[in-house]
């Protein structure tokens, strides 16, 4: 993983509900954000006791996911229809110490990336990239060398 930006320019607390084996299911808050300055990646940041755990998702899997299944990586995105009949993705992180499946409302997604869009419309996150400086991070580098 990358860093997480330290204020993002879109933010946005999203209730989530964890999703066990045993059929319970406990409802918690995550922090949406999203950074011009990353134009590609949103992050999920989860405030749990011990310390905050923030994951990168695209932007494009997270629009993605809202209508169909996506993502066959780390993070796999599905929509449903909940017991209350509203519409849900859910959320599936694997990581090498475990799994968390999540599921969050449509709706508070779409308002979330609608936001994103406003600041980065689709599309135009290749004009936002700094491609000099990212190439020169890759490089151990610095432009001034």
């Amino acid at each position: 993983m990358t860093h997480q930006p330290l204020s993002p320019a879109v933010s946005q607390d999203i209730t989530l509900k964890c999703l066990d084996d045993r059929g319970i299911d406990i409802a918690f808050i995550a922090s949406f954000g999203y950074d011009p300055g990353d134009p590609y990646a949103v992050w999920l940041t989860f405030h749990i006791p011990g310390g905050d755990v923030s994951w990168a998702v695209a932007r494009s899997l997270l629009l993605r996911g809202l209508t169909e299944p996506a993502g066959d990586g780390d993070i796999r995105l599905r929509p449903v229809i909940d017991e209350d009949g509203h519409a849900c993705v859910i959320f599936d992180f694997h990581s090498p110490t475990g799994r968390l499946t999540t599921q969050a409302r449509t709706a508070e997604l779409h308002t979330f990336l609608a936001r994103t869009w406003v600041a980065v419309p689709a599309g135009d996150e290749s004009e936002r990239l700094d491609l000099d400086a990212l190439v020169g991070a890759l490089l151990g580098g610095s432009e001034a060398e």
